[in-house]
Protein backbone atom coordinates (compact mmCIF):
# COMPACT_ATOMS: atom_id res chain seq x y z
CA UNK A 1 0.00 0.00 0.00
CA UNK A 2 1.18 3.76 -0.75
CA UNK A 3 0.79 4.44 3.15
CA UNK A 4 3.35 1.52 4.09
CA UNK A 5 5.81 2.26 1.49
CA UNK A 6 5.82 6.44 2.86
CA UNK A 7 5.61 5.01 6.39
CA UNK A 8 8.95 2.83 5.40
CA UNK A 9 10.42 5.62 3.67
CA UNK A 10 10.26 8.60 6.43
CA UNK A 11 11.20 6.08 9.48
CA UNK A 12 14.49 5.45 7.81
CA UNK A 13 15.15 9.34 7.13
CA UNK A 14 13.66 10.12 10.79
CA UNK A 15 16.15 7.16 12.30
CA UNK A 16 18.81 8.44 10.47
CA UNK A 17 18.85 11.64 11.74
CA UNK A 18 17.63 10.45 14.97
CA UNK A 19 21.33 8.22 15.39
CA UNK A 20 23.00 10.81 14.22
CA UNK A 21 22.48 13.47 16.64
CA UNK A 22 22.71 10.47 19.18
CA UNK A 23 25.41 9.19 18.10
CA UNK A 24 27.02 12.67 17.99
CA UNK A 25 25.92 13.01 22.03
CA UNK A 26 27.36 9.80 22.88
CA UNK A 27 30.97 10.70 21.22
CA UNK A 28 31.57 14.06 22.43
CA UNK A 29 30.98 12.74 25.93
CA UNK A 30 33.12 9.82 25.45
CA UNK A 31 35.31 12.40 24.38
CA UNK A 32 35.09 15.23 27.46
CA UNK A 33 35.46 12.22 29.83
CA UNK A 34 38.82 10.87 28.39
CA UNK A 35 39.94 14.40 27.21
CA UNK A 36 39.51 15.08 31.14
CA UNK A 37 40.92 12.01 32.40
CA UNK A 38 44.22 12.53 29.77
CA UNK A 39 44.85 16.11 30.94
CA UNK A 40 45.13 14.91 34.16
CA UNK A 41 47.99 12.70 33.06
CA UNK A 42 45.07 9.26 33.88
CA UNK A 43 44.96 8.07 30.14
CA UNK A 44 47.61 8.87 27.29
CA UNK A 45 46.62 11.33 24.62
CA UNK A 46 47.43 8.62 22.08
CA UNK A 47 45.15 6.06 23.87
CA UNK A 48 42.04 8.36 23.49
CA UNK A 49 41.37 7.40 19.98
CA UNK A 50 40.73 3.76 20.66
CA UNK A 51 38.90 4.38 23.96
CA UNK A 52 36.55 6.27 22.16
CA UNK A 53 35.58 3.42 20.20
CA UNK A 54 35.82 1.04 22.81
CA UNK A 55 33.14 3.65 24.76
CA UNK A 56 30.66 4.19 21.18
CA UNK A 57 30.71 0.04 20.76
CA UNK A 58 29.69 -0.73 24.13
CA UNK A 59 27.00 2.13 24.63
CA UNK A 60 25.70 1.69 20.76
CA UNK A 61 22.62 -0.79 21.64
CA UNK A 62 21.05 2.06 23.89
CA UNK A 63 21.66 4.70 20.88
CA UNK A 64 19.99 2.39 18.50
CA UNK A 65 17.36 1.24 21.53
CA UNK A 66 16.68 4.88 21.63
CA UNK A 67 16.71 5.27 17.59
CA UNK A 68 13.61 2.87 16.85
CA UNK A 69 11.89 4.15 19.17
CA UNK A 70 12.44 8.01 18.90
CA UNK A 71 11.55 7.73 15.15
CA UNK A 72 8.93 5.71 15.24
CA UNK A 73 6.96 8.24 17.47
CA UNK A 74 8.39 11.34 15.78
CA UNK A 75 6.82 10.05 12.40
CA UNK A 76 3.57 9.07 13.17
CA UNK A 77 3.10 12.23 15.58
CA UNK A 78 4.31 14.06 12.74
CA UNK A 79 1.22 12.44 10.82
CA UNK A 80 -1.24 13.05 13.92
CA UNK A 81 -0.24 16.95 13.49
CA UNK A 82 -0.25 17.22 9.76
CA UNK A 83 -3.92 15.57 9.71
CA UNK A 84 -2.63 12.44 7.76
CA UNK A 85 -4.26 10.11 9.79
CA UNK A 86 -7.38 11.93 9.68
CA UNK A 87 -7.24 10.77 6.06
CA UNK A 88 -6.66 7.08 7.14
CA UNK A 89 -8.83 6.49 9.90
CA UNK A 90 -11.46 8.06 7.32
CA UNK A 91 -10.34 5.64 4.27
CA UNK A 92 -10.85 2.84 6.85
CA UNK A 93 -7.20 2.06 7.78
CA UNK A 94 -7.16 1.40 11.49
CA UNK A 95 -4.63 2.11 14.14
CA UNK A 96 -3.33 -1.57 14.48
CA UNK A 97 -2.62 -1.55 10.26
CA UNK A 98 0.43 0.35 11.24
CA UNK A 99 2.10 -2.97 13.77
CA UNK A 100 3.15 -4.13 10.33
CA UNK A 101 5.51 -1.94 9.07
CA UNK A 102 6.50 -0.48 12.41
CA UNK A 103 7.55 -4.10 12.52
CA UNK A 104 9.52 -4.31 9.19
CA UNK A 105 11.44 -1.15 10.10
CA UNK A 106 12.42 -2.04 13.52
CA UNK A 107 13.06 -5.87 13.11
CA UNK A 108 16.51 -5.31 11.47
CA UNK A 109 17.73 -2.93 14.30
CA UNK A 110 16.39 -5.24 16.47
CA UNK A 111 18.86 -7.97 15.29
CA UNK A 112 21.78 -5.49 15.33
CA UNK A 113 21.05 -4.55 18.78
CA UNK A 114 21.19 -8.26 20.00
CA UNK A 115 23.97 -9.05 17.78
CA UNK A 116 25.93 -5.99 19.66
CA UNK A 117 24.87 -6.77 23.14
CA UNK A 118 25.60 -10.59 22.82
CA UNK A 119 28.57 -10.61 21.04
CA UNK A 120 30.06 -7.38 20.40
CA UNK A 121 29.24 -5.45 23.49
CA UNK A 122 31.40 -8.22 25.53
CA UNK A 123 34.20 -8.21 23.59
CA UNK A 124 34.68 -4.28 23.21
CA UNK A 125 34.25 -4.36 26.96
CA UNK A 126 37.18 -6.73 27.48
CA UNK A 127 39.48 -5.07 25.01
CA UNK A 128 38.80 -2.22 26.71
CA UNK A 129 39.69 -3.52 29.67
CA UNK A 130 42.64 -5.38 28.52
CA UNK A 131 43.64 -1.99 27.07
CA UNK A 132 43.60 0.33 30.14
CA UNK A 133 45.67 -2.56 31.68
CA UNK A 134 48.09 -2.10 29.58
CA UNK A 135 48.19 1.59 29.86
CA UNK A 136 48.85 0.79 33.40
CA UNK A 137 51.56 -1.01 33.22
CA UNK A 138 53.54 2.13 31.16
CA UNK A 139 56.38 2.96 33.08
CA UNK A 140 56.57 6.75 33.97
CA UNK A 141 58.83 8.18 31.26
CA UNK A 142 55.91 7.12 28.81
CA UNK A 143 54.11 9.39 30.51
CA UNK A 144 55.67 12.93 30.11
CA UNK A 145 54.48 15.09 27.60
CA UNK A 146 56.57 18.52 26.50
CA UNK A 147 55.26 21.55 28.44
CA UNK A 148 52.90 19.63 30.46
CA UNK A 149 53.04 18.97 34.60
CA UNK A 150 51.88 14.91 34.63
CA UNK A 151 52.06 12.74 37.44
CA UNK A 152 53.20 9.22 37.85
CA UNK A 153 50.71 6.48 37.63
CA UNK A 154 50.86 6.43 41.45
CA UNK A 155 50.30 9.90 41.96
CA UNK A 156 53.66 10.00 44.07
CA UNK A 157 55.76 11.88 41.23
CA UNK A 158 55.58 14.94 39.21
CA UNK A 159 57.04 15.34 35.83
CA UNK A 160 58.23 18.51 33.86
CA UNK A 161 59.40 18.36 30.12
CA UNK A 162 60.26 21.58 28.92
CA UNK A 163 61.52 20.64 25.34
CA UNK A 164 60.79 17.58 23.83
CA UNK A 165 63.49 14.64 22.58
CA UNK A 166 65.30 15.57 19.22
CA UNK A 167 67.32 13.72 16.75
CA UNK A 168 69.91 12.57 19.84
CA UNK A 169 66.68 11.44 22.04
CA UNK A 170 67.62 14.43 24.84
CA UNK A 171 65.22 16.42 26.74
CA UNK A 172 65.79 19.98 28.04
CA UNK A 173 65.08 21.65 31.69
CA UNK A 174 63.63 18.75 33.31
CA UNK A 175 61.97 18.87 36.41
CA UNK A 176 60.81 15.67 38.59
CA UNK A 177 59.31 15.60 42.53
CA UNK A 178 58.75 12.91 44.24
CA UNK A 179 57.20 12.50 47.65
CA UNK A 180 57.60 9.25 49.98
CA UNK A 181 57.22 8.80 53.32
CA UNK A 182 56.88 12.37 54.47
CA UNK A 183 60.05 13.65 53.07
CA UNK A 184 59.97 15.53 49.30
CA UNK A 185 62.97 15.38 46.63
CA UNK A 186 62.93 17.70 44.19
CA UNK A 187 65.52 17.71 40.57
CA UNK A 188 66.15 19.68 38.31
CA UNK A 189 68.16 19.62 35.67
CA UNK A 190 69.09 20.79 32.29
CA UNK A 191 69.36 17.84 30.04
CA UNK A 192 67.95 14.44 30.29
CA UNK A 193 67.64 11.05 27.94
CA UNK A 194 67.10 7.51 28.74
CA UNK A 195 69.81 4.95 28.81
CA UNK A 196 69.47 0.96 28.61
CA UNK A 197 72.45 -1.11 29.85
CA UNK A 198 73.24 -4.63 28.92
CA UNK A 199 71.53 -6.73 31.12
CA UNK A 200 68.21 -4.47 29.45
CA UNK A 201 67.89 -2.08 32.20
CA UNK A 202 66.22 1.18 31.77
CA UNK A 203 67.25 4.32 33.54
CA UNK A 204 67.13 8.14 33.35
CA UNK A 205 70.24 9.55 32.77
CA UNK A 206 69.68 13.39 33.98
CA UNK A 207 72.53 16.12 33.61
CA UNK A 208 73.90 19.44 34.89
CA UNK A 209 71.25 19.58 37.51
CA UNK A 210 70.78 20.13 41.56
CA UNK A 211 68.59 17.64 43.99
CA UNK A 212 66.63 19.19 47.18
CA UNK A 213 65.55 16.75 49.99
CA UNK A 214 63.56 17.66 52.60
CA UNK A 215 60.68 17.45 55.02
CA UNK A 216 57.99 20.21 54.25
CA UNK A 217 57.45 22.98 56.73
CA UNK A 218 61.14 22.05 57.69
CA UNK A 219 64.28 23.86 57.36
CA UNK A 220 65.86 20.47 56.66
CA UNK A 221 66.64 20.62 53.56
CA UNK A 222 70.00 19.14 51.24
CA UNK A 223 71.20 20.95 48.06
CA UNK A 224 73.51 18.78 45.98
CA UNK A 225 74.70 19.63 42.49
CA UNK A 226 76.09 16.93 40.29
CA UNK A 227 76.59 16.32 36.67
CA UNK A 228 75.58 13.36 35.94
CA UNK A 229 72.30 11.47 37.60
CA UNK A 230 70.79 8.08 36.83
CA UNK A 231 67.77 6.77 38.04
CA UNK A 232 66.68 3.48 37.10
CA UNK A 233 63.63 3.01 35.88
CA UNK A 234 61.27 0.16 37.32
CA UNK A 235 59.02 -1.88 35.26
CA UNK A 236 55.70 -1.93 35.95
CA UNK A 237 53.32 -5.19 36.61
CA UNK A 238 50.21 -5.88 35.75
CA UNK A 239 47.91 -6.59 38.68
CA UNK A 240 45.52 -10.05 37.67
CA UNK A 241 42.52 -8.63 38.28
CA UNK A 242 39.16 -11.38 37.78
CA UNK A 243 37.43 -10.36 34.88
CA UNK A 244 34.29 -8.55 34.79
CA UNK A 245 31.08 -10.40 34.31
CA UNK A 246 30.14 -7.69 31.07
CA UNK A 247 33.27 -8.71 29.62
CA UNK A 248 32.55 -12.70 29.40
CA UNK A 249 31.37 -14.09 26.42
CA UNK A 250 27.55 -14.93 26.22
CA UNK A 251 27.95 -18.57 25.82
CA UNK A 252 30.84 -18.31 28.54
CA UNK A 253 27.58 -17.29 30.85
CA UNK A 254 25.46 -19.93 29.55
CA UNK A 255 28.02 -22.71 30.48
CA UNK A 256 28.31 -21.61 34.28
CA UNK A 257 24.82 -20.15 35.09
CA UNK A 258 25.28 -18.87 38.66
CA UNK A 259 23.50 -15.35 39.95
CA UNK A 260 25.97 -12.72 38.61
CA UNK A 261 25.95 -14.38 35.41
CA UNK A 262 22.57 -15.10 34.73
CA UNK A 263 21.74 -11.11 36.03
CA UNK A 264 24.27 -10.21 33.03
CA UNK A 265 22.57 -12.60 30.48
CA UNK A 266 19.19 -10.87 31.36
CA UNK A 267 20.60 -7.52 30.91
CA UNK A 268 21.44 -8.55 27.67
CA UNK A 269 17.97 -10.66 26.22
CA UNK A 270 16.71 -7.99 27.71
CA UNK A 271 17.78 -5.01 25.56
CA UNK A 272 16.92 -5.97 22.28
CA UNK A 273 13.42 -7.29 23.42
CA UNK A 274 13.38 -3.67 24.93
CA UNK A 275 13.92 -2.16 21.92
CA UNK A 276 11.01 -4.48 19.66
CA UNK A 277 8.43 -3.67 22.72
CA UNK A 278 9.48 0.01 22.34
CA UNK A 279 8.81 0.68 18.75
CA UNK A 280 5.54 -0.70 19.28
CA UNK A 281 4.45 1.39 22.17
CA UNK A 282 5.35 4.43 19.99
CA UNK A 283 2.15 3.58 17.91
CA UNK A 284 -0.25 4.38 20.57
CA UNK A 285 1.76 7.19 22.48
CA UNK A 286 2.21 9.08 18.78
CA UNK A 287 -1.21 10.59 19.22
CA UNK A 288 -0.90 13.87 19.02
CA UNK A 289 -4.17 16.86 19.07
CA UNK A 290 -3.41 19.59 16.96
CA UNK A 291 -5.14 22.07 19.01
CA UNK A 292 -3.07 20.64 22.87
CA UNK A 293 0.57 21.09 23.31
CA UNK A 294 2.83 19.14 20.38
CA UNK A 295 5.46 18.05 23.52
CA UNK A 296 3.45 15.97 25.75
CA UNK A 297 3.55 12.90 23.97
CA UNK A 298 7.41 13.24 23.76
CA UNK A 299 7.58 13.73 27.89
CA UNK A 300 5.36 10.69 28.46
CA UNK A 301 7.84 8.58 26.35
CA UNK A 302 10.84 9.52 27.39
CA UNK A 303 9.72 8.88 30.67
CA UNK A 304 8.08 5.54 29.77
CA UNK A 305 12.01 5.06 28.04
CA UNK A 306 13.57 5.95 31.76
CA UNK A 307 11.14 3.33 33.67
CA UNK A 308 11.57 0.65 31.97
CA UNK A 309 15.32 0.95 30.72
CA UNK A 310 15.47 1.19 35.20
CA UNK A 311 13.17 -2.05 35.30
CA UNK A 312 15.53 -4.44 33.54
CA UNK A 313 18.72 -2.59 35.05
CA UNK A 314 17.37 -3.53 38.94
CA UNK A 315 16.04 -6.55 37.81
CA UNK A 316 19.17 -7.53 36.15
CA UNK A 317 20.78 -6.34 39.61
CA UNK A 318 18.15 -8.47 41.71
CA UNK A 319 19.03 -11.51 40.01
CA UNK A 320 22.56 -10.94 40.14
CA UNK A 321 21.90 -10.63 44.31
CA UNK A 322 19.91 -13.96 44.13
CA UNK A 323 16.33 -12.21 45.12
CA UNK A 324 14.99 -12.49 41.89
CA UNK A 325 14.73 -15.84 39.44
CA UNK A 326 16.21 -15.46 36.16
CA UNK A 327 12.82 -16.17 34.19
CA UNK A 328 10.81 -13.56 36.14
CA UNK A 329 14.09 -11.00 35.50
CA UNK A 330 13.91 -11.77 31.79
CA UNK A 331 10.06 -11.53 31.10
CA UNK A 332 8.42 -9.06 34.18
CA UNK A 333 9.67 -5.97 32.94
CA UNK A 334 8.59 -6.81 28.83
CA UNK A 335 5.22 -8.28 30.10
CA UNK A 336 4.35 -5.11 32.35
CA UNK A 337 5.07 -3.15 29.46
CA UNK A 338 2.90 -5.21 26.72
CA UNK A 339 0.30 -4.99 29.16
CA UNK A 340 0.14 -1.58 29.07
CA UNK A 341 0.02 -1.47 25.23
CA UNK A 342 -2.45 -3.68 24.66
CA UNK A 343 -4.44 -1.34 26.91
CA UNK A 344 -3.38 2.11 24.99
CA UNK A 345 -4.28 0.28 21.83
CA UNK A 346 -7.88 -0.92 23.53
CA UNK A 347 -8.28 2.69 24.08
CA UNK A 348 -7.47 4.38 21.04
CA UNK A 349 -9.35 1.92 19.46
CA UNK A 350 -12.45 1.94 21.35
CA UNK A 351 -12.11 5.97 21.63
CA UNK A 352 -13.59 7.88 18.41
CA UNK A 353 -10.94 9.43 17.23
CA UNK A 354 -10.56 13.25 18.09
CA UNK A 355 -11.54 14.53 14.21
CA UNK A 356 -15.06 12.44 14.49
CA UNK A 357 -15.63 14.50 17.78
CA UNK A 358 -15.66 17.91 15.80
CA UNK A 359 -17.93 16.56 13.03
Amino acid sequence: MIFRRALQREFTHTAAAVFVALFAILITTVLIRLLGQAAGGGVPSDAVLALIGFGALTELPIVLTLTVFVAVLLTLSRSYRDSEMVVWFAAGVPLTAWIGPVLRFALPLVLVIGGVTLFLGPWAHLKNAEYRERLETRDDTQRVAPGVFRESAGSRRVFFVEGGAGENGRVRNVFVSDEREGRLTVIASSEGYLSTDAEGNRFVVLEKGRRYDGKPGTPEYRVMSFERYSVQIEERQAMGQPPRTRTRPTAELLSSPDDRNLGELAGRVGMPLAALLLALLAIPLSFVNPRAGRTNNLLIAILTYLIYSNAITVSQAWVSQGRLRFELAVLLPHLVVLGLMALMFYRRLAVSPFWRARA
